[in-house]
């Protein structure tokens, strides 16, 4: 598991005075702001930042030393995270995002190696996740349930696929032709 762990984005400057609009990617929005400084990926630089407001699905931040427009557009794109210290336990059933990407996507009957998980989402309903699954040139979105994925084992590194996952593949397999 990495060290870090990003829970925003920073997506756009706001006003005149330095403020910057952040994608929050914590379960409550503003709990992006409640671990303490943020860094950018690697390190070189320290964010001690301030909630100023929303707008719309986005917070409005006050970064210190960012005291104009043209400083906060230079930040437009940068990624903001934390220690993974600082972030609380969670229970044996409960996964942080960050550690889900990477896993190897198994076969739950034989364990055997079928993909990978690239990514995890959630559209309003619920998340899902997407595998590279080994032999298709394009990922497949998955719900991310016990009927799809039954059981994850992070000391392992693998999430386990149901075999109605299996099945999804085979038919879409017959289609490409």
């Amino acid at each position: 598991m990495s060290k870090l762990v990003c829970l925003g984005k920073i997506v756009a400057a706001h006003g005149i005075r330095g403020e910057v609009k952040v994608k929050s990617f914590t379960e409550n929005p503003k709990d992006v702001l409640s671990y303490g400084n943020l860094s950018n990926k690697d390190g070189t630089r320290i964010f001690e930042t301030r909630f100023v407001g929303f707008s719309k699905e986005l917070l409005r931040v006050k970064i210190k030393g960012v005291d104009t427009r043209n400083d906060a557009e230079n930040l437009k794109g940068t990624e903001l995270y934390i220690e993974r210290s600082k972030l609380p336990n969670v229970s044996e059933d409960t996964f942080y995002q960050a550690d889900l990407v990477g896993l190897k996507a198994v076969r739950q009957k034989t364990s055997e190696q079928i993909g990978e998980v690239v990514g995890i989402y959630n559209f309003g309903a619920g998340d899902i996740l997407e595998v590279k699954f080994d032999g298709l040139k394009r990922t497949e979105m998955l719900p991310f349930n016990n009927t799809y994925v039954p059981d994850v084992d992070l000391k392992k590194g693998v999430v386990f696929l149901s075999e109605d996952t299996m099945a999804y593949l085979e038919d879409e397999g017959k289609d490409e032709g």
